[in-house]
């Protein structure tokens, strides 16, 4: 699959949707970009007047990018045809860490690194950037591949 393939394949969709591109893409990482708008759902009342990205909304976008997207193109490898389309990912767990905030209309960068992909099971590294390169979080995010209607 290409990144526009993995993209299109995402069954997450807007609003909350947070990949708007995916810029580098392989067996072992991946690297995904989102640009939080000013007009975004949740910025309303997550301190009205002074608004800050939650920290859940952050954790989402980690996991669309490095357990959704990446886990849509390793399980693409191994199952044939169009049975991809008859899966879908379930978040299972997550420990992350945050650092810095994220405001709204920052374009972040989210890079997620595989530590193992068995059994339709993604644990992953991730890492969201600043456009200035800051840290702002990190953690580690899993989830697993599950037949749709079972």
């Amino acid at each position: 699959m290409t990144p526009e393939q993995v993209l299109q394949a995402v069954p997450q969709q807007a609003p909350f949707r947070f990949i708007d591109a995916i810029v580098e893409l392989d067996s072992e990482h991946i690297v995904g970009r989102y640009t939080f708008k000013h007009d975004e759902f949740f910025y309303r009342g997550h301190f009205p007047g002074d608004p800050v990205t939650p920290g859940v909304i952050l954790t989402e976008a980690m996991a669309q990018t490095s357990v959704v997207a990446l886990g849509l193109y390793l399980c693409a490898q191994t199952l044939a045809g169009d049975e991809l389309s008859k899966w879908t990912t379930l978040f299972t767990e997550c420990q992350m860490e945050f650092q810095l905030p994220v405001l709204p209309g920052e374009t972040v960068t989210i890079v997620g690194e595989k530590l193992f992909f068995r059994r339709m099971k993604l644990k992953s590294r991730a890492q969201l950037f600043l456009a200035d390169g800051r840290l702002a979080a990190e953690g580690t995010l899993a989830g697993i591949g599950v037949q749709r209607g079972k």
